[in-house]
């Protein structure tokens, strides 16, 4: 009879600090996750990450309202426009600045950025569009939906657009 318990458990790697570790691919979200709450630099890129939404968030609420105070432009016109400025801002900050992904290609990087701030947008407008049908205010409504896409976002962003596994610059 064989042995399975060599084929049930997890692939172990060296870490840093000389202690074997199941490879990452092997960890459940969960785990990752609350490992990932305990690394002092997440919580560095975290805080960083919030500096460049709130320069973001800035952007995208002044031309926002810009767009609906004064141009006249429906909420949802106004949002996409409000959107596609910020995301260039966040972009470049992000990439350079949060997650300090400058040895990664800038195309490969900006594409997923790209699809994970459409998500994150997708999920904000369709909270922008139950606030406003509730009644909440257009600008405070926006402002909330920005909040609440946040989360999702940011994990997109440090997981998948900055995260190692994107393709490095050949030179």
């Amino acid at each position: 009879m064989q042995d399975d318990t060599a084929s049930t458990a997890a692939p172990v790697r060296a870490s840093t600090n000389g202690h074997s570790a199941p490879a990452p691919q092997a960890l459940g979200v969960h785990t990752r996750v609350r490992h990932g709450l305990r690394r002092p630099h997440n919580w560095i890129q975290l805080f960083k990450f919030f500096v460049v939404g709130g320069s973001g968030y800035v952007v995208n609420l002044a031309v926002f309202t810009l767009m609906v105070e004064v141009a006249g432009v429906h909420h949802i016109g106004a949002a996409t426009a409000a959107w596609i400025v910020a995301v260039f801002n966040n972009f470049w900050w992000n990439r350079h600045w949060t997650f300090g992904a400058k040895e990664g290609h800038p195309g490969w990087q900006s594409a997923r950025f790209f699809a994970v701030s459409v998500v994150a947008f997708l999920f904000a407008l369709g909270v922008l569009q139950l606030l406003v049908d509730t009644g909440v205010n257009e600008e405070i409504a926006q402002a909330l939906s920005i909040i609440a896409a946040t989360p999702l976002n940011f994990l997109g962003n440090k997981m998948w657009s900055f995260g190692r596994s994107v393709p490095a610059r050949r030179s």
